[in-house]
């Protein structure tokens, strides 16, 4: 028999793993549910909304549902090719290649002035944007954190590696 010692063996692909997880399951699901639920407000009661605004707030309005509109638009490009990655359609690899056209930006925050200008619907919509944007650009660093040199050191183990890849996928960055 020709098995590995502990120390041979290689180590699991953390990215492969979080990409075919339940949590990215949740994050597709609630992402491309706040895309829907932002594209039915901006062609409705945002709409009506955006007419009985004084000029100023309605340029506000303007700048900030197409902030909006660009970040989820990134943040479903980004989803739908992990989801293709774990149905099997593309692999991680190519999935990295493909998303260097996505930008996952922090993007500009906004006037905090102006942005108490838009109605409280459009205010929510963004500020639960930023939030999944957030938690994606975390998913995204750890899916793609580069693998351990094989010739690495005794003190920085791949369970150390592990266990600092799911430290930072539960921590939030202050933004």
């Amino acid at each position: 028999m020709n098995e590995k010692s502990a120390d041979e063996a290689a180590p699991v692909s953390f990215g492969e793993k979080l990409a075919g997880s339940a949590a990215f399951a949740t994050l597709f699901r609630d992402g491309m549910s706040l895309v829907e639920e932002t594209a039915a407000y901006l062609d409705g009661p945002g709409r009506q909304e955006s007419k009985k605004l004084e000029r100023n707030a309605a340029l506000s309005y303007a700048t900030e549902s197409m902030r909006l509109t660009t970040r989820l638009m990134q943040l479903a490009s980004w989803l739908l090719l992990h989801r293709a990655v774990r149905e099997g359609e593309m692999s991680l690899t190519q999935a990295n290649k493909e998303k260097a056209k996505v930008k996952l930006a922090v993007g500009e925050p906004g006037d905090p002035e102006t942005i108490k200008l838009l109605p409280e619907r459009l205010r929510d919509l963004i500020d639960r944007s930023k939030r999944l944007n957030d938690r994606v650009r975390r998913l995204d660093a750890n899916i793609y954190a580069p693998p351990l040199a094989p010739d690495q050191p005794r003190g920085s183990s791949p369970i150390e590696r592990q266990l600092g890849l799911l430290k930072a996928a539960f921590e939030t960055d202050g933004r």
